[in-house]
């Protein structure tokens, strides 16, 4: 039995959907009200749902173990994501906290243990979106989400120097991803997501001014990465194995968030009709203008995969909302 923390989310729903067609048995880990409410994660059946709570209790492993069905590894996907988010103490319990306890507990069972970091250890990229982990300590992240996620990389590394890790582990920096089940996210949801209501609604998309000489509107560029990607990432890492080590999930390929939103109005067959708006102002000095993934130590790791282009993913990406909601 694999267990995939945050199942009701956007990437933890697919990574358990995969599994589950893989022929893989998945204990999905969320809030238990999630599984319930979000109308996007109903075409498969995760039959066993329990909430974050429950796998922090060690003797529910033996329990599962003892009914036949031990825990064979953990995918820990589940986090606050909200780059927004100031509550450093809520980040720090959610986000650094747990997953600390997480990886105590497959250090303990001598399972394999993957997991999400993110870009936004990256800050502002003064150091480049190299994955070198003698480089980790030197981040500046641009907001308090990004600094919980660095403080667990950081954390990960000092427990192997003290060779208490699981058999296998890996933990990934995700870039930007999109893809079909975002609607849950509000304004955290990528562009593409939010780009589909707002042009299926008014026929144009709203996209956010430069702020930064020498960087036109419209021309702030992130390493988008489509949902399909990213799962197979995250299985390789788990199956291959991948041994140990944080790496980078990015496309390897920095785009600009007007070809993002240019794809995303042919994808709809619609004429292209951006209005460029400030970015908020309590957002404004902690905004990426640019992140570009360094693939080299992933593909080093074996995985050889081509990644979806921008194009075809945000294509797909639309065509999957277009059947989940048709104009009626």
């Amino acid at each position: 039995m694999i267990i995939v923390t945050g199942a009701a989310g956007f990437i933890g729903y697919q990574t358990a959907k995969r599994l589950l067609k893989q022929g893989e048995t998945v204990l999905a880990v969320d809030e238990l009200l999630f599984f319930e409410t979000r109308a996007e994660h109903q075409d498969v059946n995760l039959s066993l749902k329990v909430s974050p709570e429950t796998i922090l209790d060690e003797t529910y492993f033996d329990e599962l173990k003892a009914a036949g069905t031990p825990v064979t590894a953990i995918i820990h996907l589940g986090a606050c994501s909200d780059t927004t988010e100031m509550r450093v103490d809520y980040l720090n319990r959610v986000n650094l906290n747990y997953s600390q306890k997480l990886w105590k507990i497959a250090t303990k069972l001598k399972i394999p243990f993957v997991y999400a970091s993110s870009a936004a250890t990256y800050g502002a990229g003064e150091q480049g979106y190299d994955d070198d982990e003698s480089k980790l300590g030197f981040l500046k992240p641009l907001n308090p989400y990004g600094n919980s996620k660095a403080q667990f990389d950081l954390w990960v590394l000092d427990e192997e120097k003290q060779k208490a890790t699981p058999p296998v582990w890996s933990g990934f920096k995700f870039f930007n991803v999109y893809g079909f089940g975002e609607r849950h996210k509000g304004k955290m949801a990528s562009v593409v997501f939010q780009g589909f209501d707002q042009i299926r609604s008014k026929g144009s998309l709203k996209l956010f001014k430069s702020h930064k000489a020498g960087i036109a509107d419209g021309e702030q560029k992130r390493d988008f990465i489509f949902i399909d990607d990213v799962v197979d990432v995250l299985l390789f890492a788990l199956k291959n194995p991948i041994k140990r080590g944080i790496y980078n999930l990015g496309s390897a390929q920095a785009r600009s968030f007007q070809d993002l939103a240019l794809a995303t109005f042919n994808a709809l067959g619609v004429p292209p009709q951006i209005e460029f708006i400030d970015t908020p102002i309590e957002i404004r000095d902690r905004y990426q203008y640019f992140t570009e993934a360094s693939m080299n130590k992933l593909k080093a790791a074996g995985f050889a995969k081509s990644f979806t282009t921008l194009e075809e993913g945000v294509r797909a990406t639309v065509q999957e909302l277009k059947l989940g909601y048709p104009i009626t």
